[in-house]
């Protein structure tokens, strides 16, 4: 080994001062340090749901593995998904425990993404969860405004969430189910609450798939449903500066920007407790005629993906 390397849990460590990448502007050992302080909070939060990461090499862009590479140790607790848009058979790590976190941070992966259903409940997802991101050019506030629109919407059906940044431009509400709802009647839930947001106030709030669609507005994205992952609390993402998805009170959340929250600044903030623990209310029922409401809406990407041939024959006649 040479002097830089070392090893924790039986992983060996590589390359730690080496930058982590032609695009970040930290060392590989600040993000092994980083998930290594933050075990204990990111841990609970990627234990047995199947797992993609986005990773990164000097001299290559970034890339998101899916499938585990050859090379991945037997110890490295795995799940087999059929992937229909392929048509095969992925090997999904279960990032379990330190001893995997570790050899991931080694692997360079910065973005840890799990699914919002676990390993031994494929179809039924923990959490409903809706994506807001501010449109190109915009700030973080207008997708702060957006998610208070989402809000009051859970409350209108008696339901409460959690908010987190997503470490990008956005945030992100979770809300944890009881009962068991089918993956279906989850995505039914989410659009109808994506609706409800937009109606109460259409100037700020969008529910359109297509982006030449959305004047403007925030996107509130109701596809993150069925075996879509979102970015895990805790995570890092691939953004200068290196910043951390990270829980917000919602009483908090107009005073705060993604920026506050970097592997620098996060793990003194989650050292003695766990935000996102503490601030996720109980699993909720899913009321019945809020899933009926959103089975009366059509699934965005099968509307966008009609709406974009009509448009493309229509292109085709004018011309």
């Amino acid at each position: 080994m040479s002097e830089a390397d070392e090893t924790r849990d039986g992983v060996a460590l590589t390359n730690l001062d080496q930058p982590l990448s032609d695009r970040a502007d930290v060392t590989k050992r600040e993000l092994v340090d980083y998930l290594d302080a933050v075990r204990d909070r990111i841990l609970p939060q990627l234990r047995d749901r199947p797992l993609s990461v986005i990773r990164v090499r000097p001299g290559q862009p970034p890339f998101m593995q899916k499938n585990l590479p050859r090379y991945t140790p037997e110890w490295v607790a795995r799940v087999p998904v059929w992937a229909e848009a392929s048509h095969r058979e992925i090997s999904y790590a279960l990032c379990d425990d330190r001893r995997t976190l570790l050899w991931f941070a080694n692997q360079r992966a910065v973005e840890y993404h799990p699914t919002l259903a676990t390993a031994a409940a494929p179809q039924r997802p923990t959490h409903l969860v809706l994506d807001l991101d501010p449109p190109e050019g915009a700030g973080f506030g207008v997708a702060v405004g957006a998610a208070l629109l989402v809000r009051q919407a859970l409350a209108d059906v008696g339901l409460s969430g959690a908010v987190k940044t997503s470490g990008a431009k956005g945030v992100h509400v979770f809300v944890p189910v009881a009962g068991d709802p089918s993956a279906e009647e989850l995505a039914a839930a989410t659009r109808a609450l994506a609706v409800r947001a937009e109606r109460l106030d259409p100037a700020l709030a969008t529910t359109a798939y297509i982006k030449e669609d959305r004047g403007g507005r925030v996107f509130v994205d109701a596809t993150r449903a069925g075996g879509a992952t979102v970015v895990s609390t805790y995570s890092p993402r691939l953004r200068p500066g290196m910043p951390v998805s990270f829980p917000v009170d919602w009483a908090d959340l107009t005073e705060v920007t993604p920026a506050d929250f970097t592997i620098r600044t996060v793990p003194p903030l989650v050292a003695e407790a766990d935000p996102w623990a503490e601030l996720m209310p109980a699993p909720q029922p899913l009321p019945a005629e809020l899933v009926a409401e959103g089975r009366a809406i059509p699934v965005a990407r099968v509307q966008a993906m009609h709406e974009g041939k009509r448009r493309a024959r229509a292109r085709r006649q004018a011309d």
